[in-house]
């Protein structure tokens, strides 16, 4: 009988997914395993959380759902804890398999990780083969080798489009090969990872009410929000319009969760648009969600092309004229929503309440702690990390990079935050709504406190300094 061992990583979904319909076509009996790496339930960089609360309960719920399809299929998902290359290996041998497929990814990490695993495999002769399907367009049909792709997103992207097209998405595998009674080869299909082995408890993970979703994962979840954005609520068709905004859940798709542990396949969602595009409308809107899909992409093969070098000072640029500071006063003032700042404050605040922020607020609050403050991007890209239930290491750390001018960019990324609040937020509705305490300040001063008179402050019952913080640096809006 030939046993293959499917190693899910992050491509938690069975459509859409070549590892694991390779496997079904190649094998007799199939064996998906998950293994939680142990790093993960461990401090990351700069001592923040590798995996804060909202990402663990996002993760459970995934690996719930993906254990239940499974099933459905006449399959199982054996968990397993502690470091892969040891797990893996271990497994393998336990069933007597012939060869593991598994997900390849961009990450240091991860390449190290699948690294070790593929030399202990190989020592005992078992077969290892690899599949990329984490983007929009598979890397062995770019125009250029990724080590060769240029740095600069434009004509990469040009390129890219007018030399390659995405795979066609595939739907997932009705069964799975395997015994129907086991036997004596049984083996135990572990627990779920729960909270706890994160060291938080249920009470950590609760969704403020006032956030845009309640961020439940899994495949089945991440296909309804597809189904429900795009055709339900026809929410494609005036995406460009709508996708800097920052209250409500259909501003933007928020499909990037699920995109992130790969509940939710790019190429499906890209066969969503282009069904969209026949059935209803082509416009802006419904190249522009593309166009994310693409940008994705692009910082995907970025990672893979210059790996280590993302999480230097310096980054892929390698600056050295920089002198980026640690203030640790300053930084957990910047973390707990508390600068003195609104428009900084609310969308930290509400990342700290349900693990997302807007992609507005994101590099808004990315510029005033490495452009303002000149604090060293990566506290911020690492406490991002551990916050974001929708943390993707190339996404990320390379969005970071690209914000502090670090990055592919080599224009100064600075925003003036306090242009950006009138601009995206003019009547202050989502400042007031996670700083409540500025409630009922005319929208000028809910985004500038500091600028009321001591007489004006009393008028309206907030007092800088007492009930909202004074700010911690001077900042002037231009002109």
């Amino acid at each position: 009988m030939h046993t293959i061992v499917v190693w899910f990583r992050r491509d938690l979904r069975c459509h859409d997914n070549a590892t694991l319909q390779r496997a079904v076509a190649d094998a007799d009996r199939v064996v998906p395993l998950y293994c939680l790496p142990e790093r993960w339930t461990g401090p990351g960089m700069f001592d923040h959380e590798k995996v804060g609360p909202y990402r663990a309960r996002f993760l459970r719920d995934s690996l719930a759902d993906l254990r239940h399809s499974l099933r459905d299929r006449g399959g199982e998902l054996y968990v397993r804890r502690g470091d892969p290359g040891t797990v893996v290996p271990t497994v393998t041998r336990r069933v007597d398999a012939d060869a593991v497929y598994w997900q390849d990814l961009a990450g240091t990490e991860e390449r190290d990780v699948a690294g070790r695993v593929r030399s202990k495999l190989s020592d005992r002769g078992v077969e290892t083969r690899t599949f990329w399907t984490h983007t929009l367009y598979h890397r062995d049909d770019l125009p250029r080798p990724v080590e060769d792709i240029e740095d600069t997103f434009t004509p990469w992207k040009d390129r890219t489009e007018a030399k390659a097209s995405p795979r066609p998405s595939a739907s997932g595998p009705d069964r799975l090969p395997a015994p129907e009674r086991p036997g004596e080869d049984e083996i135990d299909p572990g627990s779920l990872p729960e909270l706890a082995d994160f060291g938080f408890d249920e009470s950590d993970a609760v969704v403020d009410d006032r956030g845009v979703l309640d961020w439940s994962g899994g495949e089945t979840v991440g296909l309804d929000r597809l189904e429900q954005y795009i055709w339900e609520r026809d929410c494609l068709r005036e995406y460009r319009e709508t996708r800097n905004g920052l209250l409500g859940s259909d501003y933007s798709s928020k499909f990037s969760p699920w995109l992130a542990l790969g509940c939710l396949s790019p190429r499906r969602i890209d066969a969503a648009i282009r069904e969209y595009e026949r059935e209803r409308v082509e416009n802006d809107s419904t190249y522009w969600l593309r166009f994310e899909l693409t940008w994705r992409d692009f910082f995907q093969f970025q990672l893979a092309k210059y790996g280590s070098t993302w999480f230097t000072p310096g980054g892929i640029r390698q600056r050295d004229d920089i002198e980026w500071q640690q203030d640790r006063e300053q930084f957990e003032r910047w973390a707990a929503g508390e600068t003195g700042i609104p428009f900084v404050d609310a969308n930290m605040r509400e990342l700290n309440a349900t693990g997302y922020m807007s992609n507005r607020g994101r590099q808004n609050v990315a510029s005033f702690l490495a452009n303002d403050l000149r604090i060293d991007w990566r506290t911020g890209a690492a406490y991002f990390e551990a916050r974001l239930v929708d943390y993707d290491v190339a996404s990320n750390w390379c969005n970071w990079a690209y914000q502090a001018g670090v990055g592919n960019d080599s224009r100064d990324r600075s925003f003036d935050v306090l242009w950006q609040a009138d601009r995206y937020d003019p009547d202050a509705e989502y400042v007031t709504h996670w700083c409540p305490e500025l409630d009922g300040l005319p929208p000028e001063y809910a985004h500038q406190p500091w600028r009321m008179t001591a007489e004006e402050q009393a008028d309206y019952g907030v007092q800088v300094g007492i009930d909202y913080p004074a700010p911690v640096i001077e900042l002037e809006a231009e002109e």
